[in-house]
């Protein structure tokens, strides 16, 4: 069925034109209106990217048909070179043959991917006996197609995938396609930094067993390379004092700078606070959401593809339902323009919507109406399922986990919150600047790294850090909206919300299909 023939079923609410809704604008909406510009895809240019020698040679290998890890710390790009590894590797092996995944379902929607479980057909806890892992995945015929088709496979955030479960898989490659090689001849990219979010295991009697652990892991790769170049941050002495952390070993200098930007007073409320707990995330935005007492458009996400895609496309980072109003804080969470600034995790503030797309000032200062993105999961060249959305986020609080990947201008880190190993790091070298940092409920016991960790990374023996950086060079419609009020009249109750509007994000897609 053509999702276009599909309808967003909002029974209870009425629809109606928005010529009603036209009058919720304000002001604001007319003044920005003039400098208000709308990214399309002719107007979005790919950077001329330089690679660093240490990206060139996994690039090379990756050409030579080489089975790569890439690692290195937060902000070394690791997410620009694979998705030029995957480029170059599906001009290499064809786009069906190359199949991507993750462990968490935010990294495998954001490359266009899916799980590593949902690729291998992983559907109990087998890991500790690959023959019976394998048992499993012979009853899934689909799975077992995945990996008789495969020449090569990437791995996205690594850290998260338990030792015994990539020993399990190696074992399953190899029998599924009767090939005695290393994962049955597949070329394997692995990418991952084991600083920071470690795997979540099964059995938590059981001690971590990380996927560099595996008996088969020196043996799957040609080449292991550690990126050491530091794009996110420029500052060498906040630079030193993160690479520092991510090895659990701070001192006195560290500590006093962090007691710099540590406050137990409220921080702004335009800065993104970081929360490790999803639960305290959706309490902080709702509450600001309603502290705003302003009428709320809602826009819910168009999905295409089978129930259990779905399903993944709800761990990706676009929502399934978005509420936004005018003064609400957004984060993007898709790059629009990168030459203009218009990244994944640029803020800014809705400040009016034109014919019900928010009109959004960016704190770098522009001002851009969001149309709707498309999010995919592909499974090899096939898309399998589809997200529309408004590319926003609401942003008074965000989860760690969400965050993995962006560069924030400024954070505020809330540390009394349950943090596990390797948390406090990747939470904060989100943040660009010290500058941009606050810390409140901060401890220096909070900072820790597993031995493990710390004596696989010492084994690598890369360089010393490089902290220098590097340059990338590089007519309105209406739509159909349904209202309901809530609390109408209740003008003295604070925080709530006096109506609701649905925008049709089908019906938008249909008319520009039409077009």
């Amino acid at each position: 069925m053509n999702f276009f023939t599909l309808r967003v079923a909002l029974s209870g609410y009425r629809t109606f034109s928005t010529k009603g809704f036209s009058e919720q604008k304000t002001y604001i909406n007319n003044k920005y209106k003039a400098e208000t510009t709308t990214v399309t895809k002719r107007q979005i240019r790919r950077s001329k990217i330089q690679w660093t020698e240490e990206q060139k040679s996994v690039l090379s290998a990756i050409e030579q048909g080489k089975s790569v890890f890439i690692t290195g710390s937060a902000g070394t790009g690791k997410t620009m070179l694979v998705i030029e590894v995957i480029k170059r590797l599906k001009k290499m092996h064809t786009p069906s043959k190359v199949f991507i995944t993750a462990s968490t379902g935010v990294a495998a929607v954001a490359l266009k991917g899916q799980t590593l479980h949902s690729f291998g057909g992983i559907r109990g806890p087998f890991y500790h006996d690959p023959k019976k892992l394998f048992e499993s995945i012979l009853a899934d015929n689909r799975a077992v197609r995945r990996w008789q088709k495969a020449n090569a496979l990437v791995v996205d955030e690594c850290s998260m995938v338990d030792g015994e479960l990539f020993d399990g898989l190696e074992y399953v490659a190899r029998k599924v396609r009767g090939v005695d090689e290393m994962w049955g001849g597949i070329q394997m990219v692995v990418v991952g930094d084991f600083c920071q979010l470690p795997p979540i295991p099964n059995d938590s009697s059981k001690p971590v067993k990380y996927a560099f652990e595996a008996r088969c892991w020196d043996e799957s790769f040609h080449l292991q390379k550690e990126l050491t170049k530091v794009f996110r941050q420029s500052d060498p002495q906040f630079i030193e004092l993160l690479q520092r952390m991510r090895k659990g070993e701070i001192d006195s200098l560290d500590l006093s700078l962090l007691e710099k930007c540590y406050s137990e007073r409220v921080c702004d409320s335009s800065v993104v606070k970081l929360f490790p707990l999803k639960k305290k995330v959706m309490e902080v935005n709702e509450k600001m959401l309603k502290s705003l007492q302003k009428d709320v458009t809602v826009y819910p996400a168009v999905d295409t593809g089978k129930d259990t895609w779905k399903k993944l496309l709800n761990q990706g980072i676009a929502p399934d339902q978005l509420e936004l109003c005018e003064g609400s804080r957004v984060m993007l969470i898709k790059n629009l323009d990168v030459r203009k600034g218009l990244v994944n995790g640029a803020t800014g503030t809705v400040v009016g919507f034109d014919n019900g797309l928010p009109i959004v000032k960016f704190d770098s200062g522009k001002v851009l109406t969001i149309k709707p993105a498309e999010w995919s999961i592909m499974e090899g060249d096939e898309v399998v399922a589809k997200r529309w959305q408004i590319p926003l986020r609401l942003a008074w609080a965000q989860t760690i986990h969400k965050c993995q990947g962006m560069t924030l201008e400024k954070v505020s880190i809330d540390l009394s919150g349950s943090f596990g190993v390797g948390m406090v790091y990747t939470a904060l070298s989100r943040v660009k600047t010290l500058a941009g940092l606050h810390l409140s409920g901060f401890k220096s016991s909070m900072i820790r790294m597993d031995p493990k960790v710390l004596e696989f990374y010492k084994k690598l023996c890369n360089k010393s850090l490089d902290t220098s950086c590097i340059e990338s060079k590089d007519n309105s419609r209406r739509h159909s909206l349904s209202c309901t009020a809530e609390n109408a009249g209740a003008a003295d109750n604070v925080g709530t919300v006096e109506k609701k509007c649905y925008f049709d994000l089908d019906g938008y897609l249909s008319r520009r299909l039409k077009r």
